[in-house]
């Protein structure tokens, strides 16, 4: 078991290391994530190694695995606090290959985590305007829209939209856990 691990009974967060490169490499390669990404080219070893050197010294960021109770890896968070203070923006994708429900589970216990462990007081998120699935988790998860960037994402061939989400503490309520 790793040290530093949080533990919910949606699973568990702990600090990605070194040895989680391939396998998050892996899942954001994976097509059905990267067309979701700002950056949706294919990732090389060595892109993803400096990426990785670069936002681990970065003491405002947090990159997170979230496993299932039974440890296995499902999914890779981060957390980029703003301006070094309680608010912070998320990210987030979940293993291709996981079982249904694992993205509700990383999100519970992720912002569990964020409220508790890291004293948020407002998450963050952005979803490109033609990914529902993401737009619809986040209004799941209780994140209010916030906003909407007309034609910020250009993805080399059209426009697109970026709505805008934020979850404050109180709105969360840390009752989640059982849910």
């Amino acid at each position: 078991m790793y040290m530093n691990v949080y533990t919910s009974t949606r699973g568990h967060i702990r600090p990605m290391t070194e040895n989680d490169l391939e396998l998050v490499l892996e899942w954001r390669n994976h097509i059905d994530i990267r067309r979701y990404m700002y950056t949706q080219h294919e990732i090389s070893w060595d892109e993803h190694c400096q990426w990785f050197r670069r936002v681990s010294k970065d003491h405002t960021c947090h990159l997170l695995i979230y496993s299932n109770r039974e440890n296995i890896p499902l999914g890779f968070l981060s957390f980029q606090c703003i301006n070094g203070g309680p608010i912070a923006e998320w990210g987030f994708y979940v293993s291709p290959h996981g079982p249904q429900g694992t993205g509700v589970r990383l999100g519970t216990a992720a912002l569990n985590y964020a409220f508790t462990q890291l004293k948020l007081h407002k998450v963050c998120g952005e979803a490109l305007g033609f990914n529902e699935r993401s737009i619809k988790f986040h209004q799941r998860l209780g994140f209010q829209q916030e906003g909407v960037l007309r034609d910020q994402h250009f993805d080399g061939t059209h426009y697109h939209p970026v709505l805008c989400f934020g979850l404050l503490v109180e709105e969360w309520g840390l009752d989640h856990e059982e849910n």
